[in-house]
């Protein structure tokens, strides 16, 4: 195959200027079909709706390709474009890279755990080397929904609940992936999805409508967003839904007013899968003539798969409904992007580069190092953590103990082959000398299958079990346990549980590992439980009964040995929660940054909210324990009062008071006792992860500024700052004690 980009090759870096010009020599040379054809996303799997993808391609109607992962195919496909087509314009291989492609790294809503923008940024860039030399261009990541009802299943795709966090999450996803030149033959295009307000369905049903107020969409689900844009993304996903009876993906709102002109995008947008072609389904468009217009007017640049575009944009040109410079305004940046990426250039990709990239051991130990750094310690009653590396009798009990499945995680690469180390095999590579039995207990199944085990290739799904099987397994699992020293109970969902298609009505533990759970612990042995999972559950009687609680989410390739890694004391866990953890899926959504009401918590009247059960987090928001003790003192703000406009800081010490080094994550919070709008009762505006030594004490700054101090005014219509009392924190948490206040002046 020709044109390979070789190792040592200079990469290109195309002006401006030059972008510009190549794409409108392209541009009049282009029939409009071919430049429909660049609207037009194809799938290239055999299960694929539509022509066949060759079909397309050869006559200039494909743009981009999904929903397939060969390298040799990739290049066959590719060699038609280039070769065969009228044009010759390469094409956009594109995939779901959501945490890794063959290396994988905890799942976003993990890698938020760390609340240490290094994490995503660096698990990212190995996804990207790693998908682009199989050959990929584009990944559709990172998520950037805001998700405050633990319910939705899509929650594990994102990095929790706030604002603030999910923006500097949002920009290290970006940089991970991109890099800061296109046409570095390492890094793919990010898309940043889904645009917007998907993580608010109604009862964290996915694919629901969502109603939102502006100030909420501005203040709260926007900001990631406009992060991503600022980060220099280069591609938007539309969301599937209906956003205030209005379907984003013709939402001229959200692509044209916010996207382009008050943000300034100049990438492309695409649909999500068949959206455009949804329309008619979801009652906005008359028939699929309709969502093809629809769509284009409403900015909405590539049509993933529902083939609404390339069958309808010519006939409307010609009907005058639409003008060919139209089409021209939404094939401009995908042809801008390729050009940026050298394709042009360096279509194909070297077949056999993919199985030397993945083969560097930097890559597994990035993936240990990420999920070393994402896990959060809930609880260590009695100091039961660390263990003693002296065990001789460890049972290992629980249906994901041993499963490479639930290590890895939901969202996995098109045809993906598990390769994980579990948690089992984790713990028998730390005690090498000692007994580690396993048992599997009663096995977890969803009550309603996912549509996802039928679409995905080469599945196979096991019989469930039949109740006595269920039973003698339960036993056996008590049975094992018995004969140990000390138990590591592995529960929490598998895989398919959480993801697309995968919300629920509850957050308990699902099938029965919580009454093995309680049969376990009633032994009277030592136990620890390690979550892997998804999103919160409602543990709360392990909270209470089991005295060490390790949430290890969905922790990828190397999780079972960063896992041991933090059960022996070799890693000390220094991971903070990016959501609340309600006690129960009713209270959902349940979010620290709520508004006060006319009678706050601890006054008599009307409290508790619910009579039948307190509707506080059982663990908020930033919460998470460590092997040592810190202490936040000497809260100091740079001034009492401040002007509109203008800047303080704020500092604080923080102190290692215990016995061994450790990570702590200084958190600052916020609140504006009064203004236009009632404001939250705190809000994050500063993080910083620290690692701290036994008796050392460090100084962390913040800087409160005007886009630390506005927000999107209902009662103004637009961003204010105004001159109000506001309420400073700092501490380990959203509960942070340690206060000071300062004024803003007009």
């Amino acid at each position: 195959m020709t044109n390979v980009m070789k190792p040592g090759m200079a990469r290109i870096f195309p002006s401006s200027t030059e972008v510009n010009e190549r794409v409108e020599a392209l541009l009049k040379r282009m029939s409009l079909e071919e430049k429909i054809g660049q609207l037009n996303q194809v799938g290239g799997a055999e299960f694929s709706p539509g022509p066949k993808a060759e079909d397309q391609i050869r006559r200039g109607g494909a743009g981009s390709v999904l929903w397939l992962n060969n390298t040799t195919r990739f290049n066959e496909l590719q060699k038609i474009a280039v070769e065969e087509s009228p044009s010759g314009i390469p094409l956009l291989f594109a995939l779901d890279v959501i945490h890794g492609y063959r290396t994988i790294f905890p799942v976003p809503l993990a890698m938020a755990s760390s609340w240490d923008p290094a994490v995503p940024e660096k698990s990212q860039s190995v996804a990207a080397r790693e998908a682009r030399a199989a050959g990929l261009h584009w990944t559709f990541g990172p998520m950037l929904d805001i998700a405050r009802d633990a319910r939705w299943g899509r929650i594990v795709e994102g990095a929790g609940e706030d604002p603030y966090l999910g923006a500097a999450m949002a920009a290290a996803q970006v940089r991970g992936f991109q890099g800061d030149d296109l046409s570095d033959p390492e890094r793919v295009l990010a898309c940043a999805k889904h645009f917007a307000g998907y993580g608010a369905a109604d009862g964290g049903r996915d694919y629901d409508p969502v109603y939102l107020s502006e100030a909420q969409l501005r203040n709260t689900y926007l900001p990631p967003f406009e992060a991503a844009v600022k980060a220099g993304v280069a591609t938007f996903m539309s969301a599937y839904m209906d956003l205030n009876n209005v379907p984003a993906s013709a939402n001229r709102f959200l692509l044209r007013q916010v996207l382009r002109q008050e943000w300034g995008f100049e990438g492309f947008v695409v649909s999500d899968a068949f959206a455009v072609g949804n329309l008619v389904i979801q009652g906005h468009a008359r028939d699929r003539r309709d969502a093809a217009l629809r769509g284009l007017k409403a900015g909405l640049n590539m049509d993933m798969s529902s083939y609404t575009y390339p069958e309808n944009l010519a006939s409307l040109v010609a009907d005058g409904a639409l003008s060919e410079a139209e089409i021209e305004e939404m094939a401009r940046p995908i042809l801008a992007l390729k050009v940026k990426m050298g394709l042009f250039e360096q279509p194909y990709v070297n077949e056999n580069l993919l199985e030397q990239v993945v083969a560097r051991p930097e890559h597994r130990q990035m993936a240990r190092w990420a999920a070393q750094r994402s896990m959060v310690l809930l609880r260590n009653e009695g100091g039961l953590l660390p263990l003693k590396k002296d065990l001789q009798k460890v049972a290992v009990i629980g249906p994901l103990a041993d499963s490479m499945e639930s290590t890895e995680g939901s969202w996995m690469v098109f045809g993906h082959k598990p390769a994980a180390v579990t948690v089992l095999q984790g713990i028998r590579a730390r005690l090498t000398g000692a007994q580690v039995t396993y048992a599997p207990g009663p096995e977890i199944r969803r009550d309603i299958p996912s549509w996802f085990e039928g679409a995905m290739a080469g599945f196979t799904s096991k019989p469930a079990q039949t109740p006595e099987e269920g039973e003698a397994a339960f036993q056996a699992a008590v049975e094992t346990a018995r004969a140990a020293e000390l138990v590591v109970m592995v529960l929490g969902e598998t895989d398919l549980m959480a993801g697309e298609a995968a919300s629920r009505a509850s957050l308990d533990l699902p099938g029965r590992q919580e009454e093995l759970l309680k049969a376990v612990a009633g032994l009277g042995k030592p136990i620890v439980l390690v979550l892997l999972n998804g999103r919160p559950l409602s543990v709360n009687w392990a909270a209470e009964h089991i005295p060490a609680i390790l949430e290890a989410w969905e922790p990828g390739s190397e999780g079972g040995h960063a896992v041991a890694d933090i059960l022996f004391g070799d890693v000390n866990p220094g991971g903070k929660l990016p959501v609340s953890f309600p006690r129960k899926g009713s209270h959902a959504p349940l979010y620290y940054a709520r508004n006060l009401t006319h009678s706050p918590e601890g006054s008599p009247m009307y409290n508790p909210r619910y009579w039948d059960g307190l509707p506080v987090p059982l663990y908020p928001f930033g919460y998470g324990l460590s092997y040592t003790t810190f202490e936040f003192s000497n809260l100091k703000v740079s001034a009492p009062q401040v002007k509109v406009g203008g800047s303080l800081a704020v500092s604080v010490d923080v102190t290692n008071s215990g016995k061994v080094t450790g990570d702590e994550v200084a958190q600052l919070y916020i609140h504006q006792r009064w203004g236009s709008d009632s404001r939250p009762l705190r809000e994050l505006k500063g993080f910083e992860r620290l690692k701290l030594q036994p008796g050392e004490t460090k100084t962390v700054t913040f800087h409160l500024g005007p886009d630390e101090l506005r927000y999107w005014s209902t009662n103004t219509g637009g961003w204010i700052q105004e001159a109000a009392a506001f309420d400073i924190w700092v501490g380990a948490d959203s509960m942070a004690k340690l206060h000071a206040d300062f004024e803003i002046v007009g």
